[in-house]
Order: structure tokens, then C-alpha cells, then sequence
């Protein structure tokens, strides 16, 4: 069976999620689609507690009490989401329809597509010694899902940016031991975090090494100690029982690549008034879209998500003015949100 509805948005991230709210409120009803198994995106799977300072009027949050947030504010819309799912194909069927088929068997015709989110999908940036490939998600970790499961262990962290202080500066006073590994003492951390990061070390909290591993030694199956190797050729032998490894992420589009938009590297160029791509009725929000002045922030996509929805609304009623209405005085809003506001 083919299902059907107005809107399928590609990336169920922050700017995914909040995208349905911008339709709900012009009456416009969306499916979303997410290779991951839950919402949030990159964001929330990679890094679910680090905190995020600039969301309007929210001074402080972790990226999944954002998702959280999200969520909460789409429930009266309704939307279908199809999680653990990829679009494999996007065909044009007339000027009016798209068809979507998914990995997972599905197809959907909508009036309009939103590519929404990060660079496609994101892997991370391996670590390249042979044979590690084994130990991964036992003793080699790409992302931290629980934290509490590295405490009181020896860890070794690799990396030399956010990612890779933000979750040594965390672990250091809950581990057995931390080493901290980058190739060079020149960091892509935000310097508050290289501070702290050194402040931990002159307490003997963790250490930091210059150099990079190339090697381990394994004993019944298990990763013991791994071997850093120094720019003066030098190898230190370390004890772990945790590797973590933050070397970046690597976008891969994926079927995207295939869908004949007009790409600038591994982003899909709009314009800025629609944020529609060269195929009418694709449209694309997020860090994934490209525009002159473009910032990769979340605060610009849930810009180009509300945006995008206005034009969308242009796109289904050509016949009809799309008229500015506000959440605070309309009460077509206050119906689609399901607000009853007190009587005076």
C-alpha cells in the first residue's frame, strides 16, 4: 500500500523534528524518515549530554533534553515517523507528486520534500591500526552512550577536538586512569576545555600525550595495553581497558547524491527566500543546505525550517494567499496547537 500525505522530511534531527512544527501550524501534515532508531539525529546519538548555550531563551540544555523539547512541542501535529529507515529513491511523477520508497519497503507519494538536518548520514573517522576492528563497541568506542560504563576503568582517549576533551575533561575524575592522545599539541577544542583539561593534568587527574597509536597487544581475547608512538619515534606502552576514539566525523550522502540536486560539495544548494532546491518541491534545511552567508548552526535551521514551510504552503493552495498569522492572537493557531486560552 502506498501511503500518502503532504510533506516528507528526510532527518529526523532537531531542524527534522521542528520542521514539523512549522507545517503543523499551516495545516500541512508530514511523515519523517531517519536511519537512526530514534529521533534526535547525529546530535543526540553522538553526543546526547553535551550542552548546547544557544537555543532562544533557553540558557542551557544537553542535546537530547532538546530532542525531548522538540518532540513535546510537535505532539498536536500528528506527524508518521518511519525511524531505523533510509529514502532510497525519490522519483518525480508530475509536477505535483513525488514518490518515496524506503529501505524498509515503504512508499510514500507526497506534494513536497524537506531534506533536512546534517550531511547526510555521519561515520566516524576510524581508528586505523589493524586488527582493532575486533574490539570495537567492547573495549573501542566511537560515541558514549552510558558514561557510567567507562568509570573506574583505565581509558585512553584519542582526539584533539570537542568531542574528544569534552568526554576526557568528564571522565577523568570518574576513571581508574585517562590518557589523552592527540597527534600534535594544537587542539580544535574550545579553549575554555583545553583550560580544564590542563588543570586536570597538573592534578594528576589524567595525563596527555603527544603521539599516536599504532599498536596493541591483546591477552584471552581482551585489548591490554595499546603502544603510542612519538614524533621522536619513541613507543609508551599504555594499559587500558577503554579506548575511545573521537577523530571526526565523515558525511556520506548516500541515495541523496542520486537525486540530481545541485550540490556544493556534500551540501545541496537553495536559495533564501524558499530554501527550495533546483528540483521544485525539494526543499533543504540544516547544516546539509548551502546558501551564500550560510552558518551551521541550529538556530539557522529552525530559521530555514519556518521558512520552508511558508513556501510549501505556497506550493499546496497556488490559488490561495498565504497569509503571516502568530501563535499569540490567532485562533486558527490555538485550534492546530490545541491551546484553550482562558475566557476574560
Amino acid at each position: 500500500m502506498t501511503l500518502q500525505t503532504d510533506v516528507v522530511i528526510v532527518g529526523a534531527g532537531p531542524c527534522g523534528i521542528f520542521q514539523i512544527f512549522e507545517l503543523g501550524l499551516l495545516g500541512i501534515k508530514a511523515h519523517i524518515v531517519d536511519a537512526l532508531p530514534a529521533p534526535g539525529g547525529q546530535c543526540a546519538e553522538l553526543y546526547p549530554d553535551k550542552p548546547i548555550y544557544d537555543i532562544p531563551a533557553i540558557p542551557v540544555c544537553n542535546a537530547q533534553e532538546l530532542v525531548e523539547k522538540l518532540m513535546e512541542q510537535i505532539k498536536p501535529f500528528d506527524a508518521v515517523f518511519h525511524l531505523d529507515s533510509q529514502v532510497t529513491e525519490l522519483e518525480v511523477k508530475d509536477d505535483d507528486r513525488f514518490r518515496i520508497a524506503t529501505s524498509a519497503g515503504e512508499e510514500i507519494e507526497t506534494r513536497a520534500v524537506v531534506v533536512a538536518g546534517g550531511v547526510g548520514s555521519f561515520q566516524p573517522m576510524p581508528l586505523r591500526v589493524a586488527g582493532i576492528d575486533s574490539y570495537v563497541d567492547s573495549q573501542v568506542f566511537y560515541r558514549v552512550l552510558d558514561p557510567s560504563a567507562h568509570h573506574d576503568r583505565d581509558l585512553l582517549v584519542l582526539g584533539g577536538g570537542d568531542s574528544a576533551f569534552d568526554w576526557a575533561v568528564e571522565l577523568a575524575p570518574h576513571a581508574k586512569s585517562l590518557t589523552l592522545v592527540h597527534r600534535s599539541d594544537r587542539f580544535r577544542a574550545a579553549p575554555a576545555t583545553v583550560a580544564k583539561m590542563r588543570e586536570l593534568e597538573s592534578a594528576g587527574k589524567l595525563k596527555f600525550m603527544i603521539g599516536n597509536c599504532v599498536d596493541f597487544e591483546a591477552e584471552n581475547g581482551a585489548l591490554e595495553r595499546v603502544h603510542i608512538r612519538h614524533t621522536d619515534e619513541s613507543i609508551t606502552k599504555v594499559d587500558i581497558d577503554h579506548a575511545l576514539v573521537f577523530f571526526g566525523l565523515s558525511p556520506k550522502l548516500g541515495p541523496i547524491a542520486e537525486w540530481g540536486l545541485d550540490l556544493n560539495k556534500s551540501q545541496i544548494v537553495t536559495d533564501t527566500e524558499r530554501f527550495e532546491t533546483n528540483v521544485p518541491g525539494v526543499y533543504a534545511i540544516g547544516d546539509i543546505a548551502s546558501y551564500p552567508g550560510k552558518k551551521k548552526l541550529i538556530l539557522s535551521g529552525f530559521h530555514e525550517a519556518a521558512l520552508a514551510a511558508f513556501a510549501i504552503k505556497a506550493r499546496l493552495n497556488p490559488n490561495e494567499k498565504v497569509h503571516l498569522q502568530y501563535t499569540t492572537t490567532s485562533p486558527i493557531m490555538h485550534e492546530r496547537l490545541g491551546v484553550e486560552l482562558p475566557r476574560n
